[in-house]
């Protein structure tokens, strides 16, 4: 019992001393869960991210980017993700400049945009390349990693104090810049600390500091988070704990086991250690959310070959447990697993917000599945401004969702999934209250166009239940079914319409009750074809006496 009643009283003191270096600069912007369900809220408004993420040169001039404003908002974003680069609001040690960040505030003001900005600081995908020229030409003071050859690489140590320090005020510095400009307005929604934090080429650094802490004790905080939280980890973690019989007692190898993963988990704690203080000191400043992102690896890639110990969701635990300021971990996809890695990053209660997804034909269909199945916060595909003819269909999908972003957000549905499915998986399922739903892709169907062809174009699709026997079914190139649970019952359509959403208020079009729904057999859009369904189903006996 006393020993229950010690890690208590830790657990309430890491959060008071949390909350005292945070301060009282309350935006009005808040990540919130209730009912099992997150949301995003403005001023107590939920607002869904339609988001896109500028390429990584794309605003470090305002005149590049003028032209594409315009082409930006025609696509129906609400939300533009915008890199802000360390070297240039700090070019001189004890200098700031902020024109470029007013800019593009002011900018989007203009075009009815948000922003979330991307702290382009210590690290940028595993690398340096956008601290200040000060810093990268005074390695005694800013340190940096070296290779197993002990040659230098553009990478600061994470062990480096001065380095910490540095960032911390220049990051303090931009959100007390953002609060006394931006706090009224509330332009900028959120900030991204960091980008793709990761350890290259090694799993690991090494030197005598990083050697000496890597053979001592591990860290009071993480044995307590291991002793409290055993049968709440991450099963890729509890697994990797399991090997060493659950033991909390000594260094890392001790406990973890010694070897290239154990490697990364030691880094990872460091990596996170780094990010909490920055957030912190920026929190400190003007308390918006905060995340950090990761870098997929690629299957059968060990640590140190791809970017090692970040934000990524077998490392979970350690990054929740050492950067609790941190209020999501969220992935970069340049993967097509969207399924697999999703799964991942909705564990531990962790928000799911993809920063960053390829701009490619599937992009579109998939804002559709991570809005609809795991609740995602937001959507933003990158380089966005890149006008691709990936971005007519993503024009149409976010027209969809701005129009069912006030059903989505007001968390009043009953159920809510999202589907996305190709010729590799043309099928899916769901549950929702008494009925089983089907839902296949377009092309299975024998009249379709694609029905033969050897590549089908991404479908996918948003289905809420608005009421037990009503629907919104939306999206392009899906099949729903109907079948009630209840094998007595045969559940039918009693009727399917068109409909829109202006300014919240839905707005009926045509009935679909003829060959639009295969004479009450299914709910359709035929790929290439975009929409909304209003749906009311049904019952009649399985059998007639």
């Amino acid at each position: 019992m006393k020993r229950i009643l010690a890690l208590v009283l830790i657990f309430y003191w890491i959060i008071a001393v949390t909350e005292a270096q945070v301060g009282n600069n309350l935006s009005g912007i808040r990540i919130s869960k209730a009912g099992g369900r997150t949301s995003l809220s403005v001023d107590g408004k939920p607002f869904l991210i339609l988001g896109g993420e500028l390429g990584n040169s794309s605003a470090s001039n305002a005149n590049y980017l003028r032209p594409y404003w315009s082409l930006l908002k025609e696509m129906n974003l609400n939300t533009l993700l915008v890199p802000v680069y360390w070297e240039l609001i700090q070019p001189e040690e004890n200098r700031f400049d902020f024109s470029l960040v007013d800019t593009m505030i002011l900018t989007a003001r203009k075009y009815d945009i948000k922003l979330v900005f991307l702290w382009f600081g210590t690290w940028k995908n595993s690398m340096s390349c956008y601290a200040p020229l000060w810093m990268k030409t005074n390695p005694a003071v800013y340190t940096r990693t070296a290779d197993t050859a002990g040659r230098s690489q553009e990478l600061f140590s994470v062990f480096g104090k001065a380095t910490l320090e540095a960032d911390k005020k220049a990051f303090a510095a931009l959100m007390k810049h953002i609060r006394l400009t931006d706090q009224r307005e509330k332009t900028v929604l959120m900030v991204q600390v960091e980008n793709e934090i990761g350890m290259l080429p090694l799993a690991r650094e090494y030197s005598k500091k990083a050697d000496s802490l890597y053979k001592a004790p591990i860290p009071a905080a993480l044995k307590y988070l291991l002793e409290l939280n055993q049968q709440n980890l991450i099963p890729e973690f509890y697994q990797k704990w399991e090997k060493q019989q659950f033991n909390t007692k000594g260094n890392w190898p001790s406990v973890f086991g010694d070897d290239v993963y154990t490697e990364e988990i030691f880094q990872a704690w460091h990596y996170a250690s780094f990010a909490q203080e920055v957030a912190l000191a920026g929190k400190k400043e003007y308390d918006l959310p905060m995340f950090v992102n990761a870098a997929l690896p690629r299957p059968g890639k060990l640590p140190g070959q791809y970017p090692s110990a970040g934000p990524l969701p077998h490392l979970m635990d350690i990054w929740q447990a050492a950067a609790p300021a941190i209020d999501m971990l969220s992935p970069d996809f340049y993967n097509p697993d969207t399924r697999y890695w999703c799964d991942r990053y909705v564990r531990n209660n962790n928000t799911l917000f993809i920063p960053e997804i390829q701009f490619d034909a599937s992009t579109a269909a998939k804002a559709f599945f991570v809005i609809g199945r795991y609740h995602a916060i937001g959507f933003s595909p990158f380089s966005i401004e890149n006008n691709k003819p990936a971005s007519v269909s993503l024009t149409r999908a976010y027209d969809i969702l701005k129009q069912l972003s006030p059903v989505i957000t007001a968390n009043k549905w009953l159920h809510m999934d999202g589907f996305f499915l190709t010729k590799k998986e043309k099928e899916d399922a769901s549950m929702m209250g008494d009925f089983k739903l089907r839902v296949v892709h377009y092309n299975t169907m024998s009249w379709a166009s694609e029905a033969k062809d050897s590549v089908w174009s991404p479908s996918g699709g948003i289905v809420i239940q608005t009421a037990p026997d009503e629907f919104l079914i939306a999206g392009t190139g899906i099949v729903v079914e109907f079948e009630n649970i209840d094998r007595n019952k045969v559940t039918n359509i009693l009727e399917a319409t068109e409909v829109s959403y202006q300014h919240g208020v839905r707005v009926s079009g045509r009935r679909m009750n003829g060959d639009e729904d295969h004479q009450g057999r299914h709910i359709r859009f035929p790929v290439g074809e975009w929409g909304i369904q209003h749906v009311k189903l049904y019952n009649s006996p399985a059998r007639i006496e």
